[in-house]
């Protein structure tokens, strides 16, 4: 049943890219997926161990501390001002919450989900998984939210790096707003806008203070290297975390206490996340310059973790092809959703040294 209802797991259609790749000289490098490859931060790792010894149940929501570490976290990186900790919950990374929340908030056929046309692949999974009305849009400014029940947004997006700026998402607010729609705003690179700063959708100059109607979903996994401890909180409405805490207890949906003493440690820590973007825009110039060498066109990827690139005349699986035959294995737009047809992605979330492997084979190539 499950496999009429989703379709293939994206990563399952590289298999025949990777076959290429394993096939060069020098072995495959991967660029696919955005899998941190730096060691988790020392105060994070050590605010862990002294939270191994832990017999009891975690709570649901999250231990105080760590609540309020996600609302400072907010108010001191993005302005936040308008959450507290009651409108604060720990999810088990926020895949999870994204994928399940069309099921927590109870939506079914009547409902309709608008969900970028190119994005995040669990957006479209979580409006399947409950069968609703699936409205696709191809730029978030163009959106009629009319007889929408739920709107997500990615700011900078994956996997294209868009930015949104506060004039766009005041009026996505507004609209989302005026018919009464949810929106939800998955803000899980917010720590990453490189060609200018990322802005949430709780910023006073976005949403005037106010909270209602709106939810953001975050993790820790790119910000602090947690991938591996399942890490992440929504925040928003209070009458919306209220109703969802409720469903997460039924659930037993908990978050280990050992983990959430890892967030609370990594939320009020700064500079490992100074540290991690450095090495990050590192990668991007060592990167960026062969792929415009190797004649592709970098569009957006002015946020986030990855390049989104073309090149005339050639569609995503014929470029993918082409980087597989230099033993680097990126992921066809394609599988982001139909109007990536022409962009690949390439992660910059590999070491120094597969990077710089990268850049050397794309200059090679036009020799």
């Amino acid at each position: 049943m499950a496999d009429d209802l989703f379709p293939q797991f994206p990563w399952n259609r590289l298999a025949p890219l990777w076959a290429l790749a394993r096939a060069h000289p020098g072995g495959p490098i991967d660029l696919s997926i955005g899998a941190p490859v730096d060691s988790t931060p020392a105060v994070v790792q050590e605010a862990l161990l002294r939270a191994v010894d832990a017999p009891g149940y975690p709570s649901t929501e999250g231990l105080p501390p760590l609540r309020e570490a996600v609302v400072d976290y907010l108010a001191r990186t993005g302005g936040v001002r308008c959450l507290d900790p009651e409108m604060v919950l720990a999810t088990i990374g926020s895949k999870e919450a994204i994928g399940q929340l069309p099921a927590f908030l109870r939506l079914g056929s009547s409902d309709a989900i608008a969900i970028p046309d190119v994005g995040y692949p669990t957006y479209e999974i979580g409006a399947l998984s409950v069968q609703v009305q699936i409205r696709r849009y191809l730029d978030p400014m163009d959106i009629d939210t009319d007889g929408v029940t739920m709107l997500w947004i990615n700011s900078p997006s994956n996997p294209e790096g868009r930015i949104l700026d506060t004039s766009e998402l005041r009026t996505l607010v507004r609209r989302a707003r005026a018919s009464g729609t949810l929106l939800v705003s998955d803000e899980c690179y917010l720590d990453f806008g490189w060609d200018r700063p990322a802005v949430s959708v709780m910023h006073p100059d976005v949403c005037g203070d106010d909270p209602s109607g709106l939810l953001i979903t975050s993790s820790l996994s790119k910000r602090s290297n947690l991938a591996g401890y399942r890490a992440g909180f929504l925040g928003g409405d209070p009458a919306l975390i209220s109703a969802l805490l409720e469903y997460r207890r039924h659930m037993g949906q908990m978050v280990p206490l050992p983990v959430q003493a890892a967030m609370t440690a990594a939320l009020l820590n700064d500079e490992h996340v100074t540290e991690q973007r450095e090495r990050y825009l590192l990668r991007r110039r060592i990167l960026k310059p062969a792929l415009k060498t190797a004649g592709f066109t970098v569009d957006h990827s002015e946020g986030g973790l990855y390049f989104w690139i073309r090149r005339d005349g050639e569609d995503c699986w014929q470029l993918a092809d082409w980087f597989a035959r230099l033993g680097i294995i990126c992921v066809p737009g394609e599988v982001y959703g139909g109007s990536g047809h022409r962009h690949v992605r390439l992660s910059i979330t590999a070491t120094n040294g597969d990077v710089s492997e990268v850049a050397s084979r794309l200059t090679g190539s036009r020799k």
